[in-house]
């Protein structure tokens, strides 16, 4: 689910950047999307 999402955001920011619509917003969203992912291996390193 999380790597969907991921995905997803990485189109919209390309496409952002490609055609200047919304960068903005999308650049917000990648970086909200990497702080995840960032979070979710701190912990599965820590669970193991």
């Amino acid at each position: 689910m999380l790597w969907t999402i991921v995905g997803i955001l990485i189109v919209l920011w390309i496409l952002g950047l490609v055609f200047k619509i919304a960068a903005g917003f999308i650049h917000i969203l990648l970086i909200i999307a990497v702080i995840m992912i960032v979070v979710k291996v701190i912990r599965g390193r820590t669970r193991g």
